[in-house]
């Protein structure tokens, strides 16, 4: 069976149409009901275990989140909602000399209490190279959102090593995007 445009350009908009037994039409409109996004605003050297400080919400151009948005204390996220949401972090470097190795985490607990790297983003440097980013991600099934939440950090090998944030512009970042139910 051949997709119309109509088709096509529903799924793009998240809406369906189907017809109830040839007595008429019904309609519903979906899509992503959350969204957030979140960055550190200052530069920093060495690890950060996790970042726990200066996290704001985009202010620049035209930023707006949709739904809740998740929340943070001390570096640890809590979700709004159950579901599974899509987790996204980034972070950029610069070198002061060699460092062998620059990562991001995302961290996941579902005890509110121990947790697990769940995903990482690596990057390096040498005399040629000054600068990098990293970037990891993460789909992360949130059934309780008291017990299931994240948190980021960043480990580097030189101490010395800048990591570039930014309140002007995501350069250590995080995403949230809620893409389904649990």
């Amino acid at each position: 069976m051949a997709l119309s445009k109509i088709d096509i350009e529903n799924m793009v908009t998240g809406e369906l149409t189907t017809t109830n037994g040839g007595t008429g039409a019904t309609s519903f409109t979906a899509g992503i009901s959350e969204f957030d996004q979140w960055r550190v605003s200052s530069a920093f050297s060495g690890d950060s275990e996790p970042i726990s400080s200066n996290w704001e919400r985009p202010d620049t151009g035209n930023f707006e989140k949709i739904g809740t948005g998740v929340s943070q204390s001390s570096g640890i996220w809590t979700f709004p909602s159950t579901g599974k949401w899509w987790i996204q972090f980034a972070g950029g470097f610069n070198y002061n000399g060699n460092s062998n190795y620059n990562h991001v985490y995302i961290g996941a607990t579902t005890d509110n209490s121990s947790y697990t790297y769940v995903a990482q983003g690596s990057s390096s440097s040498s005399s040629n190279a000054r600068s990098s980013s990293a970037h990891v991600t993460y789909l992360f099934d949130v059934t309780n959102t008291t017990t299931h939440k994240v948190r980021f950090s960043i480990i580097v090998h030189d101490d010395s090593t800048t990591v570039n944030a930014d309140t002007g512009m995501n350069v250590v970042y995080a995403s949230f995007i809620k893409i389904g139910d649990t």
